[in-house]
């Protein structure tokens, strides 16, 4: 999913290229996520945060830190992210290529729309940016789903279920066999677990005591035979890790509690 800032303090531009992107992402089939800033200054708060970001809108005529110096700043956090500057003059085109912007747009009613699909197809080639979707026969009604939003999916009584992520919760059910599903998902940040799940392994939170805590709070077991099985895998053995990594901290945070003096 892109995540992208939008940093402009007139209130009408920010809603504009939200809506345009928005418009320009659901044409693509792909996901989005979009935060809104008032002032440059704001957005450098952020500091090291900046790099949850791909790409930045930056409003050059901004008051108390305009759009260029807020770009240099970011330029010393981050040197991935795309800046886009977005403003009503083309005379700053000069300083835009100091900080390497990969474009400018021009605060034009008529032409804004038209230059952001150009910015955003020239910023997806250049990130080689492609949403992995695949399109399954559900009971539902055929659907083309994005794969990074699949939570786990489930064989029950000759069917899966695929539940999905996100504040909906939905899930679709389908007639077919999970390893002909685990195959087809190979490769694309899966793992079987068990003979009855697959599991993306972005959401695993963490590994305990063959049982995998999803990001939703939802704990699936993990079979002993899956469990040495995907010894290999370094998303796997990561949240394998990190769940020793908590129980130790449990331990000694408890050890130092009881020695810790009363009063």
């Amino acid at each position: 999913m892109l995540s992208i800032a939008i940093c402009d303090d007139e209130e009408y531009f920010r809603i504009t290229e939200k809506q345009l992107i928005l418009k320009y992402m659901a044409g693509k089939n792909c996901e989005c996520m979009i935060d809104m800033y008032e002032s440059g200054k704001e957005l450098l708060n952020l500091r090291e945060e900046l790099n949850q970001y791909h790409i930045i809108f930056l409003d050059v005529n901004m008051e108390e830190i305009d759009g260029i110096e807020t770009a240099k700043e970011i330029r010393k956090i981050t040197k991935d992210v795309f800046i886009v500057f977005v403003t009503a003059f083309i005379t700053y085109a000069l300083e835009g290529y100091k900080v390497d912007a990969v474009r400018y747009l021009i605060k034009d009613h008529e032409s804004l729309e038209k230059a952001m699909t150009e910015c955003m197809d020239t910023i997806l080639e250049k990130m080689d940016y492609e949403e992995n979707e695949m399109t399954f026969d559900f009971q539902e009604g055929k659907t083309t789903i994005s794969l990074e939003n699949i939570l786990y999916i489930e064989s029950n009584l000759h069917r899966l279920i695929f539940y999905m992520a996100g504040e909906d919760a939905v899930h679709y059910t389908i007639y077919t066999k999970l390893d002909d599903v685990a195959e087809s998902l190979q490769n694309k940040g899966f793992c079987r677990i068990h003979k009855s799940y697959l599991v993306n392994l972005k959401y695993v939170e963490s590994v305990e005591r063959y049982r995998a805590v999803l990001s939703n709070g939802k704990s699936l077991a993990i079979s002993k035979a899956r469990f040495l099985e995907f010894n290999g895998n370094a998303y796997f053995w990561s949240a394998v890790y990190s769940a020793f990594c908590n129980i130790v901290c449990d331990v000694y945070r408890d050890f130092f509690r009881k020695k810790r003096p009363v009063g």
